[in-house]
């Protein structure tokens, strides 16, 4: 990983973007790195396009702005390619990942010519399978710990683990599908 990492999410409100860029910066501060995770604030609602960014750094961040120019870009909802310009800025040594169940060859024409790496994950199918409804969050923050290679495979589920026994500590029957979900999608990404 580079000395700073930038991460750009776009989501639609209610998918859990914002979540997922915080669970990020959390599992990522654990690891001793500098983290901001937040999303871009404005007129929300549920179903509206949102933004949510990541920067992870093994030195302090000093810049607190806005994320034009990501080394990766996370599409929660490909419907978004139609109507919002997520490669804009986007370097080509990153990527993007997008949750679909097309194939490179039917996203690549949506990119605006964007010539870097394209990820592929069904995160609404894995969430579907393992949750029994459609969380696309879960499966899009482990598919992109493992494209950017934030950090071990393990750790991140143990990370991950903690973080759900604390926040679903009075709903325990979530938590194994949220590990499962995590876990899938690890295996699932693929370089397209």
């Amino acid at each position: 990983m580079k000395e700073t990492l930038e991460i750009r999410w776009h989501g639609r409100g209610g998918q859990g973007a914002k979540t997922a860029a915080l669970l990020l910066a959390d599992v990522a501060f654990e690891t001793g790195k500098y983290v901001q995770g937040f999303p871009e604030y404005g007129p929300e609602r549920m179903g509206a396009p949102i933004t949510a960014y990541n920067r992870i750094s093994s030195e302090k961040i000093y810049l607190h702005s806005n994320i034009y120019e990501p080394d990766y870009v996370v599409v929660v909802d490909e419907t978004l390619l139609e109507s919002v310009d997520v490669t804009a800025g986007l370097s080509p040594e990153g990527g993007i990942l997008i949750n679909t169940v097309k194939g490179v060859d039917e996203i690549r024409p949506l990119l605006n010519g964007y010539t870097g790496a394209v990820y592929l994950v069904d995160a609404n199918g894995i969430s579907l399978k393992t949750l029994g409804k459609t969380f696309p969050n879960t499966p899009m923050l482990s598919a992109i710990v493992k494209v950017c290679n934030v950090m071990d495979e393990e750790h991140f589920f143990k990370l991950m683990l903690g973080l759900y026994q604390h926040k679903f500590a009075r709903k325990p029957e979530v938590i194994d599908g949220n590990m499962e979900a995590l876990r899938l999608a690890y295996q699932e990404v693929v370089n397209g």
